[in-house]
């Protein structure tokens, strides 16, 4: 069957390149009996491409039944899937036929596959393998004869890595995977379902035709839809209820779209990565690196002075460059101490070639003490300081440090700062 009749008969709108090539894997897949995966955004329309190919394939008069894994407690899905025998468990007091049973020779699908339990995994693992089941609280092995579709709206290799899927079961189901796109990857479609939906309600409710200004259907297709069709046909039944004026403009619809997601399809910086809350021992890490890296430069700047000493022009950018290296650099246990490069106190001749290191003279107002080593008196120095550079906002001091406010709040009572 060709692409365009299949969406005649199931009612599929769109032209897109991407909605066009998961009909036509439907279409080659529903003929043999393999498993199928198929995903995609909540809304997208994974529910419809299950009937599709149940109704191509051989299996179209046998019984076909759609199980949200994720809506069925944990401690009973076994038994919804399975069945279970007279007094299996607390309540069970009758034999009940699980949906493996009473599907035979049919089609099950298998929906939100990511939510089911890692047990209950493993059961179906075998069903797809050998079609053998054993019912809850039995010891008899059935056998069912089912083809079993499954969707989600997750990342499945995504929980395989995280231990939340089993491998195996994984690569049993996705034999053929089934993407189905997103409406947002679909723009040309978007326009042809909004006038599809609104005709349909309007018709239903018995009120006017809806229409849409131009700018109106530039906000309608450049909408990221988060909810996908569903969202769409949602916000277009609505219109067809509520609004009294028929032609409806771009301020009028940018009400029916929620806040908090309109902005979505803006230009933004995403940081998937979580802010870490560094520990008052990795600060002081980072202090004594910074420290360290300076004082490198130092020397480098000062054996430079040495090796040209005798070139009075490059004075002005070392003396400048040190002292500031050297107003950033307290001394520990004297933070008044500053090193200052002095003026040469010899005349200097421009012509000569002579590298007397004596032509400079650098100075220290301070005795050289031993550093000390105390962390809690760096942590004390360090978080000072960053109170003082944003003039006592403790959040902003919080932000710079590296750490949460909260910390910040406990290392102050601690330090008695």
């Amino acid at each position: 069957m060709e692409v365009q009749e299949i969406k005649q008969r199931f009612g599929i709108i769109g032209n897109s390149p991407l909605l066009n090539r998961a009909i036509n894997i439907a279409n080659q897949v529903s003929p043999t009996d393999i498993s199928v995966l198929i995903t995609g955004e909540s809304g997208s329309g994974k529910e419809v491409f299950s009937h599709i190919i149940h109704q191509m394939s051989p299996r179209k008069h046998g019984p076909f039944i759609a199980v949200n894994c994720g809506a069925i407690p944990e401690g009973t899905i076994d038994s919804e899937l399975f069945g279970h025998e007279k007094g299996a468990y607390t309540g069970a007091v009758g034999e009940r036929k699980g949906y493996f049973e009473t599907v035979n020779t049919g089609t099950i699908f298998l929906d939100e596959i990511a939510e089911m339990p890692l047990g209950t995994q493993a059961r179906l693992l075998r069903v797809l393998e050998s079609g053998q089941y054993i019912k809850v609280g039995s010891s008899k092995v059935e056998k069912t004869n089912v083809r079993v579709i499954a969707a989600t709206n997750v990342d499945v290799y995504e929980a395989v890595k995280n231990g939340k899927f089993r491998e195996d079961l994984y690569y049993r189901l996705n034999t053929v995977p089934l993407r189905i796109p997103p409406l947002r990857d679909r723009k040309e479609d978007i326009y042809l379902l909004f006038r599809k939906f609104t005709s349909d309600f309007t018709d239903k409710y018995r009120t006017p035709p809806i229409q849409l200004d131009d700018e109106a259907q530039q906000v309608l297709v450049n909408y990221s839809w988060p909810g996908n069709v569903r969202q769409l046909k949602n916000m277009a039944e609505q219109l067809a209820v509520l609004e009294r004026d028929r032609i409806i403009t771009a301020q009028t619809l940018l009400t029916y779209i929620p806040h908090e997601t309109s902005n979505r399809n803006l230009p933004m910086r995403l940081d998937n990565q979580p802010k870490e809350d560094f520990s008052e021992r990795d600060i002081l890490y980072k202090v004594l690196f910074d420290m360290k890296r300076d004082m490198v430069e130092l020397k480098k700047l000062v054996a430079d002075i040495i090796e040209h000493g005798g070139v009075a022009a490059n004075y002005s950018n070392h003396s400048q460059t040190i002292n500031q290296l050297y107003r950033d650099i307290e001394l520990p246990g004297n933070p008044e101490a500053q090193f200052t490069l002095q003026q040469p106190v010899n005349t200097v001749n421009n012509n000569s070639n002579n590298n007397n290191v004596d032509a400079y003279n650098i100075t220290h107002d301070a005795e050289e003490v031993e550093e000390s080593l105390s962390l809690i008196e760096k942590e004390s120095d360090l978080i000072r300081k960053a109170l003082k550079k944003h003039k006592g906002k403790r959040k902003l001091a919080a932000n710079e440090l590296g750490i949460s406010e909260r910390t910040l709040y406990r290392k102050i009572k601690e330090l008695n700062l």
